[in-house]
């Protein structure tokens, strides 16, 4: 049976990706301002959002990893995307990756998303241990990350070339018991 899951917030759903998303996906990940920071280079390829969403809905389906669609419920539209990926299930660890569109940036919605996301993992997903690897200069995401408990683990020097760019890695990490302690406190 495919599994399927849905998170919600007060603003936003969290849904599998799914055919009919491919204008919001491209225009997020075809921005260079989002894309600054990612392992890969903005898109410019119109057929890579259609093969993008089958090959997350198919992961999804089979729980190899799960890439959520951010859809902001007061217009429907998917405008970022949060990812639990390189899932190892015996040790109970994956990676979080996320991307949000410019235009909303600084207004706490990846903060929310991410809170959605990390509730999953650590419940439903009974995992023990989130990572997530970000370049060292993309302050924004160092201080979501800290908000939501993420401690920093750790540099690894010159770990991406992304456009013949060469670019550090900050390592970051939390344990379900910090999260646990972190939401029993707010």
């Amino acid at each position: 049976m495919d599994y399927q899951k849905t998170l919600t917030t007060a603003r936003l759903t969290l849904r599998p990706p799914r055919p009919g998303d491919e204008d919001d996906l491209l225009a997020i990940h075809a921005d260079p301002e989002v894309m600054r920071y990612f392992s890969e280079t903005p898109w410019s390829d119109p057929e890579r959002p259609a093969r993008q969403i089958a090959q997350d809905a198919a992961a999804f389906a089979a729980r190899e990893y799960f890439r959520f669609a951010i859809v902001l419920n007061e217009t429907g539209r998917q405008i970022g995307n949060c990812t639990l990926r390189s899932l190892h299930w015996q040790n109970r660890r994956a990676e979080v990756g996320y991307a949000l569109r410019r235009d909303y940036w600084g207004g706490g919605y990846m903060s929310e998303a991410l809170r959605a996301l990390l509730a999953f993992a650590f419940g439903e997903l009974d995992l023990h241990r989130l990572e997530a690897d970000i370049d060292p200069r993309n302050t924004g995401s160092t201080q979501c990350l800290e908000r939501l408990g993420f401690q920093r683990e750790g540099l690894l020097r010159e770990r991406w070339i992304v456009g013949g760019e060469v670019h550090d890695s900050v390592l970051y990490g939390l344990l379900r018991r910090e999260w646990a302690a972190l939401t029993r406190s707010q």
